[in-house]
């Protein structure tokens, strides 16, 4: 019997999304064997403990007897309860410093830790996540913070807007300037931000036109990885050798640097990557770029002047060109970065219903038969234990 137990996020600032919709939890009980949804109780979900109990769920403040917690975000340590199987974003793989006791917990509390981020296909895709939903608050973010600077134009915030639908009837008749947008990617990020394009109609044109002409319409140009690296030394670019070797390409963005008003940022960093541009290159008279919606948002990461978080309530600030500080928005000597790391949150009602698709479809069932190549590959811990694919956590995980 496979007992779920949706729990309550802890972190703060509160996430207000979950993984399985009332609705979901609802199909999973009626229409799969030996599955039973719990929900602890909590006052901040984007569904209210009411949605689930029409749903047929119990609501509960114990999961004692669930053997599979599914939450959002980091679980804070004092929540941690020993000996179960959890499954959230831990943020853990890379090392981050901020996660570390988190880490050094679920050993000492012997957690069994399936982490959504390493839940992969065989050729590396990632399976679940709610990059396609950052992907459509970034890029609205992103045209938004533009509007505000040259006050061409007004947009709405996202969480003052009912639901996705909602939002995309307030494109309607709305005409935007001549602009030039870079966006960078091929992931989820990728395709939520290309959907904003399609729907503020804004035209896709090659990257040799892009760089060549100016246009009397809106445009965007969509780099993928072949167009932004190279092998420093052969100047090719194959995908998996990039993933493998990041430190032997360059990076071959500066050129748009000229050309773009708004760049939207949606490729996948690590510590080797090679940035998009340098922070002296915001010196330079002809960087022309504007607004960076940096929708992965590592802080300087691949945006060198993402200098971390901003909030919801908040999503941008300012950079100015010649100092690197952070300053307030829409300055005639800055940059504008909207740079906020639970984009999501601003549509969780959708957000949720997307991702408990994917996790129905692709991993419960192989929870629920006991396991599968794909769930071995994402455990992070096994009763408290590294997992042979995370020994390099080792030291990180230690008590030392």
């Amino acid at each position: 019997m496979l007992v779920i137990g949706l729990i309550r996020e802890g972190k703060i600032p509160a996430d207000n999304r979950v993984a399985l919709t009332p609705a979901q939890c609802k199909f999973l009980t009626k229409n799969v064997e030996n599955v039973v949804v719990k929900v602890e109780s909590a006052p901040d979900r984007c569904y209210s403990d009411e949605e689930y109990a029409r749903a047929g769920v119990e609501i509960t403040t114990d999961l004692s007897d669930c053997n599979l917690l599914l939450g959002i975000k980091e679980v804070p340590v004092s929540q941690l309860i020993p000996n179960k199987r959890y499954m959230f974003f831990s943020h853990t793989k890379k090392m981050q410093p901020y996660n570390r006791a988190l880490m050094q917990a679920m050993v000492q509390k012997n957690i069994t830790l399936i982490d959504y981020e390493c839940l992969e296909h065989k050729d590396g895709q990632r399976i679940i996540g709610f990059g396609f939903f950052a992907g459509i608050v970034g890029a609205h973010n992103g045209i938004m913070a533009y509007g505000n600077r040259t006050g061409a134009f007004k947009l709405e915030r996202v969480h003052k807007i009912k639901d996705y639908r909602a939002l995309i009837h307030t494109y309607f008749g709305l005409k935007l300037p001549p602009i030039k947008i870079a966006v960078t990617g091929s992931g989820r990020v990728a395709h939520g931000i290309l959907e904003i394009m399609n729907l503020l109609d804004v035209q896709e044109v090659e990257p040799d036109e892009y760089l060549s002409k100016d246009f009397d319409y809106p445009v965007y140009v969509h780099l993928k990885g072949n167009n932004l690296y190279q092998h420093s030394t052969n100047k090719t670019y194959h995908r998996d050798h990039f993933h493998e070797h990041p430190e032997e390409y360059e990076c071959l963005f500066e050129q748009y640097c000229s050309h773009t008003d708004i760049l939207m940022n949606g490729i996948y960093w690590g510590t080797n990557v090679p940035r998009l541009f340098s922070m002296e290159s915001l010196k330079d008279p002809d960087f022309k770029i504007q607004t960076i919606a940096d929708i992965t948002d590592d802080k300087h990461g691949s945006i060198p002047c993402n200098l971390g978080d901003a909030t919801i309530q908040d999503p941008v600030y300012g950079v100015n060109k010649l100092s690197r500080q952070k300053t307030d928005p829409y300055l005639s000597n800055s940059v504008d970065i909207m740079a906020v790391g639970n984009l999501p949150n601003e549509l969780p009602r959708d957000a949720s219903r997307y991702f408990g698709e994917q996790l129905i479809k692709y991993i419960l069932e192989d929870v629920r038969k006991g396991g599968s190549a794909i769930i071995e590959r994402a455990t992070i811990l096994n009763e408290g234990k590294l997992t042979e694919a995370f020994d390099y956590l080792k030291d990180y995980a230690s008590l030392d």
